[in-house]
């Protein structure tokens, strides 16, 4: 690990604060991540299911390890910013195949990780999750390990017990190594802030339209608030609608607030 690396892991860890929270705006190809740090983007954050579209595959961990550390490579090395990447439920068969994974992902310059249970028992991602933090300690990297729990995304369990259960996992999930935890799904004021008191790491939430603002969200107690795949379907948003118009009515209206050719094109000076 190089001093470079491990300066960039300490201070991505650094970021995450109530006081000022870490907002990530989710990129999927390294014009994306040139842009979002363009923007004044503290840290890069990669979104799995705007990978996996922009190859070619669905979303659901149907990416090859190969692909998907390639890219996040490509990613780290076209910015000067921070990167975490999500990686899913770790891209590997039990938890042997993550820890390779992870060792991948951090020689591609990787900071951080998203990994997450989905429908899996939570017995299984804790065994991940301690795997991930052994694979990290080999490789001398402060990795920044979130753990994410699909509670809410997938409305699993009885509603009347969701937000127990949620805290149960980040516990165990925290015991297993994880230093944040993320709970995407659920935007009511009230249960962000339980679930920002019950977890004693920082809390990463998943915003869009409905949710309250990032400094309100930073009041609730949250530490990260993340767009996920919402900045990729805004781009396919923008290109299905140009494409739209131009064989509906033939205009080009929607190319009007283009970012101009020389200000995109000069994000990419030189190959790094």
């Amino acid at each position: 690990m190089t001093t470079a690396h491990m300066d960039k892991a300490l201070h991505f860890r650094s970021l995450h604060s109530s006081a000022r929270p870490l907002a990530l705006a989710n990129a999927w190809d390294v014009a994306s991540a040139r842009v979002i740090e363009a923007a004044g983007a503290p840290a890069i954050a990669t979104t799995s299911a705007g990978i996996a579209w922009s190859l070619g595959h669905p979303d659901g961990e149907s990416l090859s390890p190969d692909r998907a550390v390639d890219l996040i490579a490509r990613i780290v090395a076209a910015v000067d910013v921070p990167v975490t990447a999500d990686i899913e439920g770790g891209y590997g068969q039990g938890a042997a195949g993550v820890a390779e994974t992870i060792a991948r992902v951090l020689e591609a310059g990787a900071v951080g990780i998203n990994i997450e249970d989905g429908t899996r028992p939570s017995a299984e991602l804790r065994a991940r999750l301690t795997a991930a933090r052994t694979a990290a300690e080999r490789a001398g990297v402060s990795l920044f390990l979130n753990a994410r729990t699909d509670t809410y995304l997938f409305g699993l369990g009885d509603p009347a017990t969701r937000l127990e259960h949620t805290l149960e996992r980040a516990r165990g999930y925290v015991d297993a190594g994880a230093d944040g935890i993320f709970v995407p799904g659920v935007t009511d004021p009230a249960t962000i802030a339980e679930l920002a008191s019950g977890i004693s790491v920082p809390l990463n939430v998943m915003a869009g339209p409905g949710a309250p603002d990032v400094g309100a969200l930073g009041g609730l107690g949250v530490a990260r608030v993340s767009l996920g795949s919402g900045v990729a379907q805004t781009a396919y948003t923008a290109t299905r609608h140009a494409a739209q118009q131009l064989y509906d009515s033939g205009d080009y209206h929607p190319l009007a607030d283009a970012i101009p050719f020389p200000e995109l094109n000069g994000l990419f000076p030189n190959p790094r």
